[in-house]
């Protein structure tokens, strides 16, 4: 990959769904999961016709667009750490400019990076958005293909430096929703970072790759199930 140069695989100018406030989106290509559940497995591949390459100016350009309407830029994918040496320029960049230096910098992650990574891009990091597929390691492996070890590992290290933003949860039922898995999850995470914020994201089938279009959608009753339960383990912020 050319320096200061990114696959991209889209850019939203404006978004109230992707971190705190109103933001700049841009989604890199290339993920290191290969999630049964994926709504966007053509952002899986680094390398894509779909894909645009972009500079960091251009994306500063475009930033600077968006510029009266934003407060901040979130990088997700894809996967936002398979390009960390283009997050990283992005980022500095940003905290550099005098008319950007106020916006905030989010990461959106599967958390699937090794620490040095996270090291790298802390100091230029305001916050980290972080999804969390399953707690059990093998049930992870059958969900994603890869081990959840450095994921975990990145939820403590990210909430020891103060970075955490929240921890995101794909339920899916049948899959990785079961009371005990859900408790667990809870008091793991608790034990990470006891001031925890949790966010719940409903699988829904539209979209995703033909191997789990079968699986069933979350219902009203799935949603209260999950949120009394969170409630009850101790998850005071809850979303």
């Amino acid at each position: 990959m050319r320096a200061h140069h990114a696959q991209v695989a889209d850019v939203i100018q404006f978004s109230w769904v992707d971190g705190p406030g109103n933001r700049f989106v841009l989604f890199l290509q290339g993920c290191n999961f290969n999630c049964l559940a994926c709504h966007n497995p053509q952002t899986i591949p680094l390398q894509t016709p779909r894909a645009k390459d972009y500079s960091v100016e251009e994306v500063l350009t475009k930033i600077r667009e968006s510029l009266p309407y934003i407060t901040g830029v979130t990088v997700s994918g894809g996967e936002a750490t398979v390009q960390h040496e283009f997050l990283f320029d992005l980022f500095a960049a940003i905290k550099a400019a005098p008319d950007l230096k106020q916006l905030t910098t989010f990461i959106d992650s599967n958390g699937n990076a090794e620490k040095h990574i996270w090291e790298v891009l802390l100091p230029v990091t305001d916050g980290v958005m972080l999804d969390l597929k399953v707690l059990d390691n093998e049930r992870h492996i059958a969900l994603t293909t890869q081990s959840n070890t450095a994921v975990l590992e990145t939820i403590k290290y990210l909430a020891s430096r103060g970075k955490l933003y929240e921890v995101r949860l794909l339920l899916i039922p049948g899959q990785n929703d079961s009371d005990e898995e859900l408790r667990k999850t809870a008091q793991w995470l608790l034990r990470a970072d006891p001031s925890v914020r949790v966010k719940i994201n409903a699988f829904m089938s539209h979209g995703v790759r033909a191997s789990a279009r079968t699986w069933a959608e979350v219902s009203d009753e799935d949603r209260l199930r999950y949120s009394q339960i969170m409630t009850e383990e101790g998850i005071l912020d809850l979303v």
